[in-house]
């Protein structure tokens, strides 16, 4: 489309930024002595907050620990687990405290990006070469006009989430044009207000594919949505069972002081250690085992899960070290004693015009099918980057190669911002613009491409070791590691906190560096 387009004069500027999530007003904040321009295909910020939130959808973390370092949550009457139309607030002050507004372009979608650099002159030396390396395509208002733009670095912060729906693949004609109901993704709920919601729901037969937040939220939506005795079971259809928490405490004990202070990540590997580390890891991988299996006793026992066959059979810890453990929505199992939510264990299973069929011949008429199967990120960035870039994004790994969590080492002038999840990925972008906006500002620079490759490379192999579902590409067991790193290439060194005991056991947060000029 964008090669039809009405020709228009290039209009040239320093930094560009794709998507204004939270990932994407972080960067545009950090790098705002640069005067970006910032390319948003909707007309509010927020990303997923603001497109693909249910009316239930809460934060999953204390929201002391989704706060940038430098715009604390009001104290007045804010819960410790906002609610979505909360955080969007929160991001609209932000943004509006900051001037970030100023700098965003709404409803304008990057349809096309060329690269017109040489790769092998442009390399990873200044990160502003003085021209424009990018030609970035946009198309505004959903005009069949094409505006090309040039810049000399694109920041990538358009996420892994809430565009491009992740569906099943189901045998021929066993597909949903088979089923007489309906059916729709996450993604589709998402922009339903709650009548509508209730409506949908209400009194019908209802399945939900998957078992992670967006499944579990709509399950209990169902639920409230069919109380009484016409109301009508919701059935969620489990393939992977994980582990959820009904809040953030551990058999009296607070949940940071397992996974988020500096003395608990001393039993996880991380990359670049020593042989002595090394070797403390091995000598403590039993008490790592042991935490795994303790926090798993105190959920067996205040959640039903081995009632209802629910109880993973892999270890708690590898659902945290790839960022997959999720809140309990309150007084779900409460729901599911009522019989208003039941359970289908199935690891294979399609359509019949009724409703769905599984691998065991078992049928379930259904009205309606929510697939809360996921979203499929690297077809997003697929559909934007050009080859051979296109082709560089992942490793046989099934892992896209970031150093520092940002920039890959085969494209030039150009990161990615929020594409690596962490304990906080507020924080973890936040930090990553920091530093970003110091690379920049030439206040450090690259390692050589070698360098740069071995380095993901052992962070994936980490990753691997930790968990089955290492393609979610979570550095949560050696997130603090990671933080040294960015923190050391930006020169803060010093620590505000004085109290080693607070130091080694208190909470991790990125507010514990002064910087050093």
């Amino acid at each position: 489309m964008a090669n039809n387009a009405e020709n228009h004069p290039m209009l040239v500027s320093k930094i560009c930024i794709i998507g204004a999530g939270v990932s994407g007003i972080a960067a545009a904040k950090q790098l705002s002595h640069h005067n970006p321009i910032v390319f948003e295909a909707s007309n509010s910020i927020g990303g997923v907050w603001s497109h693909c939130s249910y009316n239930s959808t809460k934060l999953q973390s204390h929201r002391r620990d989704y706060e940038f370092t430098d715009f604390p949550w009001p104290q007045r009457d804010n819960p410790d687990f906002p609610t979505h139309l909360e955080i969007l607030n929160y991001l609209h002050s932000y943004a509006h405290h900051f001037d970030v507004l100023n700098n965003i372009r709404f409803n304008s979608k990057v349809v096309e990006i060329r690269f017109t650099g040489n790769r092998d002159v442009t390399g990873f030396g200044s990160q502003l070469p003085g021209d424009p390396v990018w030609e970035v395509a946009v198309q505004t208002n959903h005009s069949h006009t094409i505006q090309w733009y040039g810049f000399e670095f694109v920041v990538v912060c358009v996420g892994k989430y809430g565009d491009i729906a992740k569906i099943p693949e189901f045998p021929q004609k066993k597909g949903a044009e088979v089923f007489k109901g309906k059916v729709m993704h996450t993604i589709d709920y998402c922009k339903l207000d709650k009548e509508a919601a209730t409506q949908l729901l209400k009194g019908k037969k209802v399945v939900v594919v998957g078992f992670k937040k967006s499944g579990l939220d709509l399950a209990m939506e169902c639920a409230q949505a069919n109380q009484g005795a016409e109301g009508e079971a919701c059935t969620m259809v489990v393939r992977t069972l994980h582990w959820t928490v009904p809040h953030y405490w551990i058999w009296g004990l607070p949940f940071f002081l397992f996974y988020s202070t500096r003395s608990s990540q001393f039993i996880h590997e991380r990359p670049n250690q020593g042989l002595l580390r090394t070797l403390l890891c091995l000598m403590l991988s039993p008490l790592r085992r042991g935490i795994s299996k303790f926090i798993e006793s105190y959920l067996l026992w205040k959640l039903p899960l081995e009632k209802y066959g629910l109880k993973p059979e892999h270890p708690f810890v590898e659902d945290y070290a790839s960022c997959q453990m999720a809140i309990m929505p309150e007084n779900f199992f409460d729901e599911a004693e009522k019989g208003k939510i039941i359970f289908k264990k199935a690891s294979k299973w399609w359509f019949w015009n009724e409703g769905i069929e599984f691998e065991d011949n078992t049928k379930l008429k259904a009205d309606v099918v929510v697939l809360a199967t996921g979203f499929d990120g690297k077809k997003k960035l697929k559909t934007l980057l050009p080859e051979p870039f296109c082709s560089l994004l992942e490793y046989p790994s099934g892992i896209m190669p970031l150093y520092r969590g940002t920039i890959h080492p085969l494209i030039p002038n150009m990161a990615f911002v929020g594409y690596v999840e962490s304990v906080s990925n507020l924080h973890s972008s936040e930090l990553r613009s920091m530093w970003l906006s110091g690379l920049v500002d030439d206040k450090f620079k690259l390692p050589s491409v070698e360098n740069m490759l071995s380095q993901t490379l052992k962070e994936i192999e980490v990753m691997k070791r930790s968990t089955r579902f290492y393609k979610r590409h979570c550095i949560s067991t050696y997130s603090i590691n990671h933080s040294d790193e960015i923190c050391k290439d930006l020169g803060w060194s010093s620590w505000r906190k004085k109290n080693w005991i607070s130091e080694v056991f208190g909470p991790y947060s990125i507010e514990d560096y002064a910087k050093e000029d």
